[in-house]
């Protein structure tokens, strides 16, 4: 499926900020058409332009993903304009920093609506456009803690997990109907976005990734290849997702202990928390000046490249430089052996 000037439509939730804006405008850089749903309206604009400047055609839209009403009529609006959706990213969430006592039941509830629901609106939204059309792809951008849940975070990784599970059992119905729709989920890890100066915050200290942190690029990149190779159930990257997920499926009781410990410390800084408007209700880049784009606040101290992702991405390759300088190593050692 394609535009009607020959481009795919792709659409990402979570557009303005972090991962979708830097998803939206690699779609962009590949010529797509990309329809751009967020609620700050300073923020899109400045997502419009980035989508523009790579070689793109977006399409903006105001929309609140928690709202499923909103989110249908934005899909239609999408493919009134660009054409049949050819791929669907969700991204858009929002959360609070907190210990879980401390966060107000419609504090939870909200970050509930908005990152695990917000995600199940958009995927719904998507398959009505796709299943008729037996085609399209829906990527779900997920996280390290999908599998592990940290201190602090009990919103998100309550909602991550709920994602995780969610998308498995909707894969397992499309592959039941034989469905040509594809639906893979990208695993990230500690990521450079300006949620960390929007999030609801009620530490003293002014929160953080937990390093190793990579750029939103990184993750752009990953959400890119994964959409043009949907087979794949799920994709990791970065190497403390892959040692973190490894590592909790053989001891998850010591990773609580050491979580635990260190969990607290490494999700802030040392610098005390600022008085931040947070974007829990309202988006935190609704006003002129208020655009941060992708990055956060830690460019300094953010990978810009993945080699677990590259080695990921490119399994095919790597087997088979093994398998021939094992072949190589063998054909020698056996010419040793005559000689």
């Amino acid at each position: 499926m394609t535009t009607r000037d020959g481009r795919r439509v792709v659409v990402v939730t979570g557009a303005s900020g972090g991962i979708g804006r830097a998803s939206a405008r690699a779609f962009g850089a590949e010529g797509d058409a990309v329809g751009l749903l967020a609620r700050g309206s300073d923020g899109l604009a400045g997502a419009e332009r980035d989508v523009l400047e790579a070689g793109g055609r977006p399409l903006p839209i105001e929309v609140d993903v928690a709202d499923s009403e909103a989110v249908e009529r934005a899909a239609t609006h999408v493919e009134a304009e660009l054409g049949p959706i050819d791929v669907w990213v969700n991204v858009a969430f929002s959360s609070v920093f907190a210990p879980f006592m401390e966060v107000k039941p419609d504090e939870f509830r909200r970050a509930t609506e908005v990152t695990y629901l917000g995600y199940v609106n958009g995927t719904r939204a998507a398959l009505r456009h796709m299943l008729p059309r037996d085609a399209g792809t829906i990527v779900q951008v997920g996280s390290a803690l999908a599998y592990r849940g940290i201190p602090l975070q009990t919103a998100y990784c309550g909602a991550k997990h709920a994602i995780q599970g969610f998308n498995e059992s909707l894969r397992c119905e499309l592959l039941h109907d034989k469905s040509n729709v594809r639906l893979t989920m990208v695993q990230m890890p500690a990521v450079n976005t300006p949620q960390f100066d929007w999030v609801l915050s009620r530490l003293r200290r002014h929160p953080q990734p937990i390093p190793p942190i990579y750029q939103p690029e990184v993750a752009a990149g990953a959400v890119v290849h994964a959409a043009a190779h949907p087979d794949r159930r799920e994709y990791w990257v970065g190497a403390s997702t892959a040692a973190t997920l490894l590592a909790n499926k053989v001891a998850p009781g010591l990773l609580d202990r050491y979580l635990a410990r260190t969990g607290f410390d490494s999700q802030q800084t040392r610098q005390p928390a600022a008085d931040l408007e947070p974007n829990l209700w309202r988006p935190a880049d609704d006003a002129p000046g208020t655009d941060q784009g992708a990055h956060g606040s830690f460019d300094q101290r953010a990978h810009e490249h993945s080699q677990q992702l590259w080695a990921s991405q490119h399994r095919g390759l790597i087997g088979a430089v093994l398998g021939g300088a094992a072949m190589a190593g063998a054909t020698a050692w056996l010419a040793g052996r005559r000689a």
